[in-house]
């Protein structure tokens, strides 16, 4: 839109079909959208309207809510459902507190998508060979990269936490500072885009698969949550004597009760399971423990003021309004219902099958498809919506026969 027409008010339009278009492009039957397939308004957040520092000519970037032309917020918008859920905290006088780890690998242009992705050549000359997780020095071969994500980070007012060098080639993560959980996955988003953006104007290209290269760790959005009473601003995950509440041990059991219904909202793709088959540091289980990695909730080391609970299992691939929303809201339920968690697990540990979950992208599918809490919470045109564009994704996928297949199974009786 001209900056003009933006200023003037003028409303952007946008058929109610293009919420569930699916990643190749294609869309699934007009009954999950309307069978008019209507329009919708996309209205803009005024505290979300940024100048993009690294667009030349100059361009704006505005997040908006997609609403039904009546008003209200469209059951088919990520960003309306995250919006709905933290309106049940503050019905309950609550404010959920958020913060993300986002994972991502910076690497050459890949034009041939049948190679396997590779490091860039660096300021040395060379090509990362896996050997510098969290040296102090590990991204200097992308200096100018990296100070121009810093600047337009700081151009956008996105403030980070910790930037470092994670366990992959070439694969970094930034913590994202804790916040108003709204705001936390509008950064996200935007993040994400800002790196795509700067990392073409350098030469490079920036991967958020779960798993993009084999034997290789892959790429967490691990979320870390707590919740504050919103009259006192005090975390109500812990008393005045700095132990844990009931709040506490329900929002856990929330989430535990949740998650394999909510597999399919936290890891969206084929390639997210590529990721979550590898177990450690990628759990693929509803266990929670005090500080344990393997676990798929693990509560941090922290002082009482900031107890708080990170859900491990969504991938970088991850939607940051539905990963955070879907996340909420499962806590909320375990605190609605007092639930009661598990038995906290600690070292290495078999993962009992009640805490097992969904392996697959079909498996989460069908899951999904039978959890009637998931269209209570989230509407049933939702995720009805949401199950037939992923249905249509998995479809292309399994129409392709890979590499693997010929190499392995051609030469076969």
């Amino acid at each position: 839109m001209t900056a003009e027409g933006f200023l003037e008010g003028r409303r952007l339009q946008m058929a109610r079909g293009v919420l569930l278009q699916c990643i190749m492009g294609g869309y699934p039957p007009p009954r999950f959208y309307g069978s008019d397939d209507g329009d919708l308004a996309l209205v803009p957040d005024s505290a979300q309207i940024h100048r993009l520092p690294w667009s030349k000519p100059p361009r704006a970037f505005a997040i908006c809510d997609a609403d039904e032309l009546t008003g209200e917020s469209s059951n088919l918008s990520t960003r309306g459902q995250l919006k709905k859920v933290i309106q049940r905290y503050a019905a309950a006088g609550l404010t959920p507190v958020v913060a993300t780890e986002l994972e991502f690998f910076v690497f050459a242009p890949n034009t041939d998508p049948t190679q396997p992705f590779q490091p860039p050549i660096g300021l040395d000359g060379r090509r990362e060979d896996g050997h510098s997780a969290f040296s102090v020095s590990s991204n200097n071969g992308l200096r100018p990269f990296f100070d121009e994500v810093y600047e337009c980070m700081a151009a956008l007012g996105l403030p980070r936490d910790t930037f470092m060098h994670e366990m992959g080639v070439s694969q970094f993560e930034i913590n994202l500072l804790h916040g108003d959980a709204l705001l936390l996955a509008d950064q996200t988003f935007l993040f994400k885009h800002l790196l795509k953006e700067v990392a073409l104007k350098h030469g490079l290209t920036v991967v958020c698969m779960a798993k993009p290269l084999a034997h290789t760790s892959g790429s967490s959005m691990h979320i870390h949550q707590s919740i504050v009473d919103t009259d006192t601003g005090l975390n109500v995950f812990s008393d005045e004597a700095g132990q844990p509440t009931a709040a506490f041990r329900h929002f856990i059991a929330g989430q535990q009760a949740c998650m394999a219904d909510f597999t399919a909202l936290f890891a969206p793709n084929v390639n997210s399971y590529q990721r979550l088959c590898h177990p450690y540091a990628s759990p693929n289980n509803a266990c929670w423990s005090h500080d344990n990695r393997a676990a798929g909730l693990r509560i941090p080391a922290s002082s009482p003021v900031a107890r708080r609970v990170e859900n491990r299992l969504p991938g970088a691939d991850a939607n940051p309004y539905l990963a955070i929303a879907a996340s909420l809201a499962a806590g909320l339920y375990g605190i609605d219902q007092k639930l009661e968690p598990s038995e906290p697990i600690q070292g290495e540990f078999k993962v009992p099958d009640n805490l097992s979950l969904p392996c697959t992208l079909h498996g989460a599918l069908e899951r999904l498809k039978r959890s009637q809490l998931a269209k209570e919470l989230f509407s049933a045109e939702f995720i009805e919506g949401y199950i037939a564009s992923k249905s249509m994704e998995l479809t292309s996928f399994l129409d392709e026969i890979t590499p693997w297949e010929r190499r392995v199974l051609a030469a076969q009786a």
